[in-house]
């Protein structure tokens, strides 16, 4: 079985990675434009933190996306690559001054270790009226690790990787570009580039801008109201943010530059103190619901393609990749038996299905 991948972000290349792992027989091509750190996933703070409103097909499909995923980088922060692979733990609070909706997160209170309402001393932590509070433990998947370390294990497997833009998925239905076979069915995970290759006009940008900055004593993350937050990574801290819906503007903006220092100084005084490394525009491809279907699509001289599309998660791609590409794969095992099935019916005779077809779900 031939397979392609469209993107190499966050998205693509987990879906690359279960494909290799639950049918280990398959040709896996990675097509991409982008790699690595020119990607929007690398951009991201990698919190894994999932946003209330997002949405995947249905509740009872986000929740599992969510907890699929959690359990995904759980291993993987137990296990010997954690450092690789760019995952650690970190703790820290949310707070607000108006609403203690915002500080409540029902996709993760019964899913983290440690989720819980602050105390009136915790309160006083940071400068401000602040009312309502939640601490909580969670994870911090860095892009910029995770992102080379998971093509590696990709194309160790037997991946193959073309860089390459797409402009049309029919030209998918052509060739795979490898072997000169046809593809038998391929992944649409191209994020906001999804807008033009499928003419989607659901997807929208939410443009995004933070600051990276060196500031080796914030161990702790911190959300307050007005979309403020401080999260530490590896080698920086990401202060953020905004949140512009149907923005196309890709320049930093020195407004909202502004803005994002004045709130985190604010928040955290200290950070007065840190020296500024880069900052970073994203936009990011939001779509609601999230798009994971199968569809087929007449190409030239009357023949089908088969694509998979798993693309508009907006800003949460980094902490629902694993179990989104799990969910998207499964749709892989539907098509693969309904079409043989169909071929069973056509010729009155038993289907047949190589065993590697009926692999357990199991963890990467």
């Amino acid at each position: 079985m031939h397979v392609g991948v469209i993107g190499a972000g966050i998205i693509g290349i987990n879906t690359g990675l279960r494909i290799q792992s639950e049918f280990p027989n398959a040709q896996v091509t990675l097509i991409a434009q982008e790699f690595d750190k020119d990607t929007l996933s690398n951009g991201a703070a990698g919190i894994f933190r999932p946003g209330t409103n997002f949405e995947g097909p249905t509740p009872e499909i986000t929740r599992e996306w969510i907890y699929d995923s959690y359990n995904f980088y759980d291993d993987l922060l137990r296990s010997q690559d954690a450092d690789k692979a760019g995952v650690f733990q970190v703790s820290g609070y949310i707070f607000s001054s108006k609403y203690k909706s915002v500080t409540r997160n029902h996709l993760l209170q019964n899913l983290l270790p440690v989720y819980r309402s602050a105390t009136e001393a915790e309160l006083k932590l940071c400068p401000g009226d602040w009312k309502y509070g939640s601490y909580f433990r969670t994870m911090i998947i860095e892009s910029s690790d995770f992102l080379p370390w998971a093509r590696q294990r990709f194309q160790a497997a037997g991946g193959k990787v073309i860089n390459r833009q797409i402009e049309s998925l029919k030209e998918l239905q052509r060739h795979n570009f490898t072997s000169g076979q046809e593809f038998d069915v391929v992944f649409n995970c191209t994020g906001f580039g999804a807008k033009w290759l499928c003419n989607d006009s659901k997807l929208v940008p939410v443009r995004g801008q933070v600051m990276k900055v060196k500031a080796p004593w914030i161990k702790m993350f911190y959300y307050g109201d007005y979309d403020t937050y401080i999260i530490p990574g590896r080698n920086t801290v990401t202060l953020g943010g905004c949140r512009q819906m149907d923005s196309y503007n890709e320049n930093v903006d020195p407004h909202d530059s502004q803005g994002i220092w004045e709130r985190c100084t604010s928040l955290v005084p200290s950070l007065k103190k840190s020296t500024l490394v880069r900052e970073w525009v994203g936009l990011r491809p939001f779509r609601t619901p999230v798009r994971c279907e199968i569809e087929e699509i007449s190409t030239d001289h009357d023949k089908k393609l088969k694509v998979i599309h798993q693309y508009g998660h907006g800003g949460y791609g980094v902490t629902t990749a694993p179990g989104s590409a799990k969910y998207a794969v499964k749709l892989l095992h539907e098509t693969l038996r309904s079409g043989n099935q169909a071929q069973s019916s056509k010729n009155e005779t038993p289907a047949f299905y190589p065993s590697k077809f009926f692999r357990s779900q199991s963890k990467l």
